[in-house]
Parts: C-alpha cells; structure tokens; sequence
C-alpha cells in the first residue's frame, strides 16, 4: 500500500511540475550538472545503506571518519598567514594565537615558493610580497621566536623546495630541545599538482617524486605525528576545475603517491594514516558536501580493496579545507565574508578535520588585521552558535546529497579509468591531459558568465557602478626587500664557509647515490646553507622542469 500511495503521489507531482512556472534560469551546479527539481527516495539505493552510507567513523566512512563528529573534536581553525619579514609574520602568528586560533598555516612569498634566495636578482620585488620571505635557518628562527613548537600545529603551503623548508622547521625544533616525535603539523608538498596547476615547480617530475617519498619515509621513521603530504585539489579548482574533475584528480595524485612508497618497500599501514587531502570549497553548497562524502568513500575502499591496507586508520580520508579564493571579488568587498561563511559552513557539513576562511580582502591584497579576524570569527560563529556540531552528518539520507554523493564517485571513478589508460599521473601531466581538461571546464565556466546563464552578485548582476572601496589595504614597504638582502648577506659573513662546501657535497653525493635526502638536508641547515643553495646543488643532477604548452 505505501508503494502506490508512494507512486501515487509521485504521478501527481509529474503531472503538476510540467505545467508549474519556472524563472528560466540554468538549473546546474557551478560544475555544470544537471539538477532535478526533486529528488525522492528512488534516486538512492537504500538497500546498500550499510555499504555505500553506513555510520559515521565505520567503513567505507561516508558519513565521516568519527564515531561522534564534532561533539569528539572540533574542527582545527587555521588562517593562513605570512608576509613581509619573518619578524612581521612571528607577530601575526601571535596576534592569531592570541584571537583563538589553534594551528599555524604559513603562507611563503613567491622566491622562497621557487627555492630562490631573497637576494637573488631574480627575486628583486617580489621578496616578501605574497607571503613571508625565508631564505635560511636564521629566517625559520626568527619567525618561530617564541612559538613553542610542542604546542602548535603548523601547516607549510610550500611544494617544490619542501624539503628543504621542512629541514629548516626539523633544524628551529633541535634548537628549541623539541624532539621531532613531538611536532604536529602538515606539509603541502604536492609537486603534482604543480604541474597539473599551481605551475610553481623546479625539477622535473620523475626526480621530484624520489624526493617526496625520501620525505614520506624519514617522517614514518623519525617524525612519526607529521603529515609529509597534503594533497591538494585546492589549486587545480582555483585553475577552473570542476568539482569532479577536482575530486578524481586530487586523489589521483595521492594514489600516486602511495604507490611510490610502496615501491619504495614502505609498508603501507606504516605511512598512509599520515597522508592528509587539502579539498576547495566552492560556491554550490551541495556539491561541495557531497564531494567530501564521496571523497572519503573512494578513499577508503582504494586504500582497503587495491592496497590491502589492514589498519582502519589507514583507510581515513583527513582534509584540510580552504574557502575559494577564486569566487572572491574585487568589487563589493564586504559581500566575501557571506560568500565565505556558506563556503565554510558546506566544509563544515561535509566533515572537514581543519578550515581555512578566506579574508574579504584577499584580491586586492594580502589580508588586514581586521579582515582576518572576521574571517577567525566566521568559523567561530559557525562553530558555536549554528548548532552543526549538535549531530554527526546532518545531511546524510538526504534524497539529493546522497545522489549527488553517488555521482561523484561514479564520474571520478570513470576519470580513474581515463588516467590509467595514458599510463598513470606522470604520463597524464606530460601528455597535457589535465591542463587541457581544467582550461575546457573554466572557458565553459566563464562564457555562462557571459551569456549570464550564471550569476555573481557584483560581477554580472547587481553591479554597483558608482562603488567605492573603503577598506584597509595591508601594503608592503621596499624596506622588507632591503632588510632580508642585507640579513642574507650578513649570514653568508659570519656562517662558517668550510661547513657549508662540506654540506653542498654531501647534498651532492646523496643526489646521485640515492641516499635520503632529509638528514643531508637537516645537516646543511643546521650549518645555514641557504635555501637558493640546497635547490640549485640538487640541479646539477635533477635538472628543471620545461612544461609542454598546451592549446
């Protein structure tokens, strides 16, 4: 009887949706999907709630990876800081802490993201623009002065020259009589989405591959509660990425990366539970949520059925999320601290472990002071006055996340297919594939701005022509510029030249032997062999990157 009450039902809604008005608008998610307007319990397959639903903190962990979600452990609140000098950075850094932050995120200027030192000529104006400018150990000290190690959490956003960075923090963890088994924390160290997207690589991928699994192996053995990759889809959907494409393509790389440490000879169960993601979230609420549940879901069945991972901690999918810096706007500033708490709040509902809110400010320059703390207080709203930590996936059951969940792991598995048929990640980059995937997804994205099948308050609707921008800029004085060159200069005066000539053969000889690169590199800067130095040894042998222009 319920079945043709049920059907019932469901033929009168047909009959009265055919004839009912719409507003002509394009019913799609950002990512261009096709969206129902209602969706009923036969878009799910409640048969396979156990399998493809099932509770929060059991396989395959759709519903999140704890028993108990947010009631358990809140969610890390991390902003991601940096600019200037260090001694500029160290401040902002306590001024968070001291607002209620509880984990560092350290944003680098772009000659440090390239392994250049601040007095390279290639570095002149732009040291200490995007971020904070580290050329040395000295630079690390100075901007951890004060900051025990022990009680932190620090996330690196940095890729190519990772290592080397992460030799500096291991190196200002000695000096503070900080064991490595106690640092927290989290590098990016991604270097295939830099190919893929971000573009900010040194060498090519084959080398730069051995050096992340050196890194993957010394932290399973010696920095047992450090994350050695977050991989990122953030920048592949900052590139004009769909959400799927973001999803299969994120994972992807962290197969790959896997799978190289397995050749390595690590055992999986060893290193997986250290392996962390870095997820977008966008602006279709929905589709983000289910991204993240899907996400896990993938993960977790990959880890258990293909590397026949036997520890449950090693089938978790733990994500950092960062709102879209790509969907903020210039004009209407204000309107980013809406965009994003709702960004934020799909991260929260989608079971994120750390979040990162954007600052209204962040595309006419690097944050303000006040702008970051609204960005701080948006998460704290969220977290203490909405109600979302009350119950675990509060939006699980629901008819249209679950297909959409359902969806996306159908089409990333498809896009999995895709990637194996080139030959794997590697060859997929050196064919072009992704490249030319993402900039086909964005040029669709941007004309449906055009034709205004999509919209963007104060982009191409509800545009205010006679707006003015009154909201504090943070800028950045020469001064900085000056103040690293001449430090960088007084270092390489004073630091012993014998040790550093001893420290760039070690490098060298351990480039070519195969030797693990961390405890050379750890050497090399406890004796402040600079960052452009250790890069430019490992050239002599890796070489650099050339990508192949894509059209």
């Amino acid at each position: 009887m319920k079945d043709e009450k049920f059907n019932g039902s469901k033929d009168k809604y047909k009959k009265e949706l055919a004839s009912a008005k719409t507003t002509g608008m394009k019913f799609t998610t950002v990512s261009g999907k096709e969206i129902k307007p209602l969706y009923l319990p036969d878009d799910i397959n409640t048969d396979n709630y156990v399998d493809e639903i099932g509770f929060p903190g059991e396989y395959p962990f759709t519903r999140g990876i704890h028993t108990n979600g947010y009631r358990g452990k809140m969610w890390t609140m991390r902003q991601f800081a940096g600019f200037g000098t260090p001694e500029d950075t160290n401040e902002r850094f306590k001024y968070l802490l001291q607002n209620g932050q509880t984990g560092l995120s350290v944003a680098f200027d772009l000659p440090t993201l390239m392994g250049i030192d601040s007095d390279d000529a290639i570095a002149e104006g732009e040291v200490g623009i995007c971020g904070v400018s580290i050329s040395s150990l000295q630079d690390m000290e100075i901007l951890f002065d004060q900051i025990p190690l022990d009680k932190v959490s620090t996330s690196m956003t940095i890729n190519s020259p990772a290592a080397m960075i992460f030799a500096f923090y291991l190196s200002v963890a000695k000096k503070q009589e900080v064991g490595f088994d106690k640092l927290r924390g989290t590098l990016q160290n991604d270097i295939l989405k830099e190919y893929i997207a971000q573009k900010e690589f040194i060498y090519p991928p084959i080398p730069s591959m051995r050096i992340i699994t050196d890194m993957v192996e010394y932290c399973t053995n010696e920095v047992t509660l450090w994350n050695p990759i977050s991989v990122s889809g953030y920048h592949i959907r900052e590139a004009g990425s769909t959400a799927v494409q973001e999803l299969a393509y994120t994972l992807a790389d962290g197969f790959a990366y896997i799978e190289d440490a397995i050749k390595r000879g690590l055992d999986v169960d060893d290193f997986a539970p250290r392996i962390s993601f870095f997820f977008n979230s966008h602006l279709d609420f929905f589709e983000e949520i289910a991204k993240y549940r899907a996400a896990r879901r993938i993960f977790a069945k990959r880890m258990k059925e293909v590397y026949k991972a036997k520890n449950p901690r090693s089938w978790w999918l733990r994500f950092h999320t960062q709102t879209a810096g790509c969907t903020l706007t210039a004009q209407q500033p204000e309107n980013n601290i809406v965009r994003t708490a709702l960004q934020a709040l799909a991260g929260v509902l989608g079971g994120t472990q750390s979040l990162h809110t954007n600052s209204m400010d962040e595309t006419l320059a690097l944050p303000s002071e006040k702008a970051v703390k609204i960005a701080l207080r948006t998460q704290q709203i969220i977290a203490f006055e909405t109600g979302v930590m009350n119950t675990v996936d509060p939006l699980g059951g629901s008819y249209f996340v679950e297909n959409l969940t359902n969806q996306m792991e159908e089409e990333a598995n498809q896009i999995f297919e895709e990637i194996d048929s080139l030959g794997g990640v590697i060859q997929g980059i050196e064919a072009g594939y992704f490249q030319r995937n993402i900039a086909d997804a964005a040029y669709r994205y941007q004309l449906e701005l055009e034709k205004k099948e999509k919209f963007m308050v104060g982009i191409n609707e509800f545009v205010d022509e006679k707006e003015k921008i009154d909201i504090p800029i943070l800028t950045i004085s020469p001064e900085v510029e000056k103040k690293q060159r001449d430090r960088i200069a007084q270092l390489k005066l004073t630091r012993d030249p014998k040790k550093v000539e001893a420290c760039l053969k070690k490098l060298n000889q351990a480039a070519l032997d195969g030797t693990n690169l961390m405890p050379v590199l750890i050497e090399a800067s406890d004796n402040y062999v600079t960052l452009g130095e250790m890069v430019n040894e490992l050239k002599i042998h890796f070489g650099t990157y050339q990508e192949t222009a894509v059209f």
